[in-house]
């Protein structure tokens, strides 16, 4: 796994030895270039960040701030890491994204949100996205006319929500990238 392009293009990143499921380059590759000259100055929001891979990239393609949230401890380590290694900036939250998104102030609109989270392996289990999409803090946290990118396991059924609209839907093997807007009333 690298840094695609920008300032830190070709720059290794290291992976945590976690049950993290980092997004492969070619999907970060096709969801920056969906996203084009939106990047450059934008304030960036990374929820569930793993590796901080899309956070990072954001940053080396001009992002103007970004703030990196994962939860989990040895993730955290290895994204302060890979932050010296590409000398770039950001302000990484080591906390659960539900209770970061419900912390008054938190996030200052962001321009851009990414948002990768667990998947559901069995039925039954816990639909993050679904949750993600229902909190009123992640659509606070966006700016109006920003976007959300949302990494989902294919054929998942977006929930039926008044917050969102899905304005792209792009499959990468077992992976699907949402880009959906804030719906404003």
């Amino acid at each position: 796994m690298r840094v695609i392009a920008g300032t830190a293009g070709g720059i290794a990143l290291r992976v945590p030895k976690t049950d993290l499921r980092p997004t492969m380059d070619m999907v970060r590759g096709a969801i920056f270039s969906s996203l084009g000259d939106s990047v450059g100055g934008a304030k960036v929001l990374d929820l569930f960040a793993g590796t901080g891979s899309l956070g990072i990239e954001a940053l080396s393609r001009g992002a103007s701030s970004a703030i990196l949230v994962e939860a989990d401890r040895k993730a955290c380590a290895v994204i302060g890491e890979n932050l010296s290694r590409t000398r770039l900036e950001a302000d990484v939250r080591c906390m659960d994204v539900f209770r970061f998104l419900q912390t008054p102030g938190a996030v200052d609109c962001a321009d851009l949100i990414f948002a990768d989270p667990p998947y559901s392996k069995e039925a039954g289990a816990r639909d993050f996205a679904a949750d993600l999409l229902a909190c009123p803090g992640l659509s606070e946290a966006l700016s109006a006319g920003g976007t959300l990118v949302l990494e989902v396991v294919q054929r998942w059924k977006m929930p039926e929500l008044e917050r969102w609209e899905c304005v792209r839907r792009k499959r990468y093997g077992s992976t699907e990238t949402l880009f959906l807007r804030r719906i404003v009333v």
